[in-house]
């Protein structure tokens, strides 16, 4: 099965030409009928009155959203994520990047909410049902489908565009929520976090990782600014030569010829499908794979691609912190 937002972490950035130069700094703007300052996170009662505000999405748009959204519906682990980390219970999901299920790591969280369909494909029908007052449709680029979904609510918001990092993405879904506040304090515990867990790492502090994922045709490593690899980052961790490029993307799948360029001090494996899970299996037996000095060292450990592959969020990061730390602190 392919995911269907392949496109985001691959080589061609056929969408980034679309609205990158807009991002989610746009859902920084906030217009009238606001209290930009405020945080509430807690949507336990009716928004007063119908007041309202406004914001611009990922593409620029203007939308008109509720100043205290009671009932929103999110179309994307990532929004799901942001939401859950500012303390609120949206009422409508969808599943997990490469998955037919919620992603695991949010499982406990997300019990007795409705999934109203797959990634970025969701049924009609059971938004409706949803009630929503609020939509956060993550990078959704089918114009058919946001039309349809304003027809819901017009409170629906494009909440990622291609080239924004996950701290950019939160802070555009928190101000959409009323939530800048709780976002910054998100963040900067995350940020404390992640320098205090690099500095425990004993001898591997510093260390080189590389960040891979493992495709049907091969693995990729994953650039400079992709989500797992900017936490890493953030945790004073480096990355290989070959591997240090800037970007949020991965690089094309690599033939067994070249699987050098995936080595380093530790070597971060995952997948996103059943068929990336056999290739990973199959090429494990082979002398190339098993020439990596990470190999050879017992330092390649396998990982959640439906973490480590994503565009992530304040409550993923916690999950490759803590996959950082549970393998250099070995």
């Amino acid at each position: 099965m392919t995911s269907p937002r392949r496109y985001l972490l691959s080589a061609p950035r056929r969408a980034v030409q679309a609205f990158a130069a807009v991002g989610a700094a746009a859902l920084l703007l906030t217009g009238c009928g606001s209290d930009s300052g405020s945080d509430k996170p807690k949507n336990e009662a009716k928004s007063g009155g119908g007041e309202t505000r406004e914001v611009k999405d990922a593409t620029g748009t203007v939308v008109k959203v509720p100043a205290h959204p009671q009932r929103i519906v999110t179309l994307t682990q990532e929004d799901l994520d942001a939401v859950l980390a500012l303390g609120l219970k949206p009422v409508g999901i969808t599943n997990g990047q490469g998955l037919n299920k919620p992603p695991a790591y949010l499982e406990e969280k997300v019990k007795g909410i409705n999934v109203v369909g797959n990634l970025l494909q969701p049924v009609m029908d059971k938004v409706l049902a949803a009630k929503p007052d609020l939509i956060l449709a993550g990078d959704m680029q089918d114009q058919q489908v946001l039309k349809q979904l304003r027809e819901i609510t017009p409170a629906t918001l494009v909440t990622m565009a291609p080239t924004d990092d996950w701290k950019l993405s939160f802070r555009g879904i928190a101000n959409a929520v009323n939530g800048m506040d709780k976002a910054n304090k998100v963040i900067a515990d995350y940020e404390a976090k992640a320098k205090k867990a690099g500095e425990e790492l004993g001898d591997n502090k510093g260390a080189e990782v590389s960040i891979v994922r493992w495709n049907p045709e091969g693995p990729s490593w994953m650039e400079k600014k992709q989500f797992a690899s900017g936490v890493a980052l953030d945790m004073g961790l480096k990355r290989p030569k070959t591997q240090d490029k800037d970007g949020n993307a991965h690089t094309p799948p690599l033939s067994l010829e070249k699987i050098s360029e995936i080595d380093g001090d530790w070597l971060f494996l995952s997948t996103l499908t059943s068929d990336g899970e056999k290739a990973l299996k199959d090429v494990q037996e082979k002398p190339a794979y098993k020439d990596l000095n990470a190999v050879k060292k017992n330092h390649a450990v396998t990982v959640n691609g439906s973490v480590w592959s994503t565009r992530g969020g304040p409550l993923a990061s916690d999950v490759v912190i803590d996959d950082i730390v549970k393998a250099l602190k070995k």
